[in-house]
C-alpha cells in the first residue's frame, strides 16, 4: 500500500498502512475522558495497518487526529508529539513556506535539500542529460499541468494504433504501463491485504483438518496456518473496534451538524449545541474540546474522520474479506505463474492517482513554466508504471513493474510503498538484482508506521532471500536507498514522528511532512509520508545521474549518502520516543543535501560509459 503521503486526505491513510504501523506508549490519564480517549485511540494508533502505503496516500491525518485528540483533551496534559507536527516549530503552520523542501538551511532557515540554492550556484550554465525517472505507484495523471511536459514518451510506440510498435511486448505503452488492468481497459481500484491473501490460500488447504492426523512437516504447517489465522483475526477484530470508535466520534460531527444546519459550523454554534445521550453524545463532547483548543478545525477534523471512516469501511469491504478476488474478474493473468510479465494495460493513470502524481510532482514537476510548483530535479522525464492499488500491492506486479522500468530505460525508480508480508519475496528479489546489473538505482520509502526497520518486517526491502548459488554472492542490493521523513520543525522535533527508522535499514532521511505537490485534475495538494520523503531523495539523485552521468547508481548511492547533512542534536524517536542520536535513526546519521551531493559529485570519478549523444552533450562542459 501507498506509504502514502500525507495531504489533508492522505494524512489518513499513512495511519492505515501495515498492522504494527503505528505504536503507541501507554500513558497517563487524569480522568474519564482522557482515559476513554488513551483506550481509543492508543489502541487504534497499535493496530493500523499500513495498508495501501502504496498507495498510501495512507496519510499520516488520522495519526495527526490521535496525537491531538490524546494531547489536548481540557489542555490538562500533552502526550507526546507522535508526529512531530506539533508545537516548537520554526515557523507557524500556515507560514512555512510551500516550496520549503527544495529550500536550504544556511540561507532560508529551515531543513530542505538546497534545489533552488544548488540550481543558482553550482549548476548554473551546465550541462545536463536527460535522467528518467519511473514512478511505481497508484497511477499518474499525465495530463496535469505541471507534469505534461515531463512525462516519458515512448518514442517507438505510435500512440492509440492498438499494435506493439516497438516489440516490448506491452500494447500502446506511451507513457508507462499499467499492471493492475486488463486489455478491456477495466483496472483494480480495491484489493485485500497481505495477511488476508496469505490467509486465504492456507484456509483452502487446511480448514476443517483434524491436527490429530498430522505429523512431521504437514503439522508444522498446519500449526504455522493457526498461527496465521490467529494474527489475521485480531487484525480483523482490532480494526473493527477501531472503526467503531472513530465512528463514534464522526457520529458526533454529523449531530453538530445536523443541530446547527450547517456544514462547517462556527466554534459558537458547536458550543451552543446539547451533548444529549447515546453514542455521538462522548463523541460531541471530545469535539467541542479539540476545536475550542485550537489545535484543529471543525473542517478538517470532520473531512479527516470522514476519511477514517470509509477507510475502515474499506478495510472490512476488501482489505481483511478473505473471499475479495478482484484479481481473477479485472487482471486475468495467471497469478500463479510469476514469470508472466505480459498482461495488464496502458492506463497509468487509474481511478485513483492521487498519490502516484503527487509523487511524480515532487521528483520532477516542470521548474520552467511558471506554474504551480518546482519538483526537485529538472532535465528529468517521469515513467508511470501502476503498479499499486487502494490495499496492498502484489508482489509479481511490483516485480514486473521494476523490470519494465529497466528494459525501457530507467535511471532511477522511486517505490513509495510498502507492506507487512510478503507472498514471493524472491521474484522481487530477481527483479531488484535485475536493475542492479543495469545500473538503475531503486529509491524505496521506509514506512510510516514510527517502527524500527531493523527489527519489523518491510517489504519490498533491499535484503535476498537467496544470495546465490551455494550462498555466494551479494546478500543486499547495491543501489537501494530506504528513506525516513523529515518535518521541518526544527531542533529535536526534526524528525517526523510517523516516519519508520533503523540504523541499518534506512540510508537517509529527507523532507517528507507538508510536502506541496500535483494531484489529479490539474490541482496541487499538501501530503505527509515517507512517500513524500521518497520521490524527494529520487529527485535529488536524478539531478546527480543528470549532471554527472559518468556515476554509476552505485556511485550516485554513496555520494547521496556520503555528503547528507550530519544531525548533531539528538532527536525524538518516531512514536513519541525518547531523544536518541540521529545515528541512531540511520546509517548515515544525515539528511539529503542537493548541494552536498554535487560538491561531492564533482570530485567522484564516474566509472560509467557514455553514450555517443551524451558525450555530444558534455564535450562543452
Amino acid at each position: 500500500m501507498h506509504f502514502e503521503s500525507v495531504t489533508n486526505s492522505e494524512k489518513i491513510r499513512s495511519y492505515l498502512l501495515r498492522k504494527s504501523f503505528f505504536k503507541s506508549k501507554d500513558d497517563l490519564v487524569i480522568c474519564t475522558t482522557h482515559l476513554f480517549i488513551e483506550t481509543v485511540f492508543t489502541d487504534m494508533h497499535n493496530s493500523i495497518p499500513f495498508h495501501s502505503f502504496g498507495v498510501d496516500t495512507h496519510s499520516s491525518r488520522i495519526s495527526h487526529i490521535i496525537r491531538t485528540l490524546r494531547g489536548s483533551v481540557h489542555g490538562l496534559i500533552l502526550i507526546g508529539t507522535f508526529l512531530g507536527f506539533g508545537s516548537a516549530k520554526l515557523f507557524a503552520q500556515d507560514q512555512v513556506p510551500e516550496n520549503w523542501f527544495n529550500l536550504d538551511f544556511q540561507s532560508d532557515g529551515i531543513m530542505g535539500v538546497s534545489s533552488e540554492k544548488t540550481y543558482a550556484t553550482l549548476l548554473k550554465g551546465k550541462k545536463a542529460r536527460t535522467v528518467v525517472v519511473a514512478i511505481i505507484d497508484s497511477g499518474v495523471d499525465a495530463d496535469h499541468e505541471d507534469l505534461s511536459e515531463v512525462m516519458w514518451i515512448n518514442e517507438d510506440e505510435i500512440p492509440g494504433n492498438k499494435r506493439d510498435d516497438d516489440g516490448n511486448g506491452y500494447i500502446d505503452d506511451l507513457h508507462g504501463w499499467n499492471f493492475i488492468g486488463n486489455e478491456d481497459g477495466r483496472n483494480v481500484h480495491h484489493d485485500s491485504y497481505e495477511i488476508t491473501r496469505l490467509y486465504a490460500l492456507a484456509q483452502d488447504k487446511w480448514d476443517g483438518v483434524d491436527p490429530n492426523t498430522l505429523s512431521g512437516k504437514k503439522r508444522k504447517e498446519y500449526e504455522a496456518y493457526e498461527a496465521l489465522k490467529a494474527e489475521f483475526e485480531a487484525e480483523k477484530q482490532k480494526a473493527l473496534g477501531e472503526a467503531g470508535m472513530v465512528n463514534s466520534i464522526w457520529s458526533g460531527v454529523k449531530a453538530i451538524r445536523e443541530a446547527t444546519g450547517t456544514q462547517y459550523p462556527t466554534l459558537e454554534e458547536i458550543n451552543a449545541v446539547e451533548a444529549g445521550e447515546g453514542p455521538s453524545a462522548m463523541g460531541m463532547f471530545m469535539i467541542k474540546t479539540l476545536i475550542s483548543s485550537g489545535e484543529m478545525s471543525f473542517k478538517d477534523l470532520a473531512d479527516e474522520l470522514e476519511s477514517a471512516s470509509s477507510h475502515f469501511e474499506k478495510a472490512e469491504m476488501y482489505g481483511y474479506n478473505p473471499d475479495f478476488d478482484p484479481r481473477t474478474d479485472v487482471v486475468g493473468d495467471n497469478y500463479e505463474d510469476s514469470s508472466e510479465r505480459i498482461y495488464g494495460n496502458n492506463d497509468v493513470e487509474g481511478p485513483d492517482a492521487f498519490h502516484g502524481t503527487h509523487v511524480a510532482g515532487i521528483v520532477g514537476a516542470d521548474r520552467d513554466n511558471g506554474i504551480g510548483m518546482k519538483g526537485v530535479a529538472n532535465h528529468v522525464r517521469i515513467m508511470a508504471i501502476r503498479a499499486v492499488p487502494d490495499g496492498d500491492e502484489r508482489d509479481k506486479d511490483v516485480a514486473n513493474a521494476i523490470r519494465y522500468a529497466v528494459d525501457n530505460g530507467a535511471d532511477i525508480i522511486n517505490m513509495s510503498f510498502g507492506k507487512g508480508y510478503s507472498w514471493d519475496k524472491d521474484v522481487v528479489d530477481k527483479a531488484v538484482k535485475y536493475a542492479e546489473k543495469h545500473d538503475v538505482l531503486l529509491v524505496h520509502a521506509a514506512g510510516n508506521d514510527a517502527e524500527n526497520n531493523d527489527e519489523t518486517d518491510n517489504f519490498p526491502n533491499d535484503e535476498f532471500s537467496k544470495s546465490g548459488f551455494l550462498g555466494f554472492g551479494s546478500k543486499a542490493s547495491s543501489t537501494w536507498l530506504e528513506v525516513g521523513a523529515l518535518s521541518w520543525a526544527p531542533g529535536s522535533k526534526m524528525i517526523a514522528g510517523f516516519s519508520n527508522y533503523g540504523p541499518d535499514q534506512v540510508d537517509v532521511f529527507a523532507p517528507g511532512v507538508d510536502i506541496l505537490s500535483t494531484v489529479p485534475g490539474g490541482g496541487y495538494n499538501q501530503a505527509s509520508g515517507t512517500s513524500m520523503a521518497s520521490p524527494v531523495t529520487a529527485g535529488v539523485a536524478a539531478v546527480i545521474r543528470a549532471y554527472f552521468p559518468t556515476l554509476t547508481a552505485r556511485q550516485v548511492k554513496e555520494v547521496i549518502m556520503n555528503s547528507a547533512v550530519p544531525v548533531s542534536e539528538n532527536v525524538i524517536q518516531p512514536g513519541g520516543g525518547p531523544e536518541v542520536s540521529m545515528t541512531e535513526l540511520c546509517q548515515t546519521g544525515g539528511v539529503v543535501n542537493l548541494y552536498n551531493a554535487v560538491q561531492l559529485a564533482s570530485s567522484v570519478k564516474g566509472k560509467r560509459r557514455l553514450s555517443k549523444e551524451e558525450k555530444a552533450i558534455f564535450s562543452e562542459n
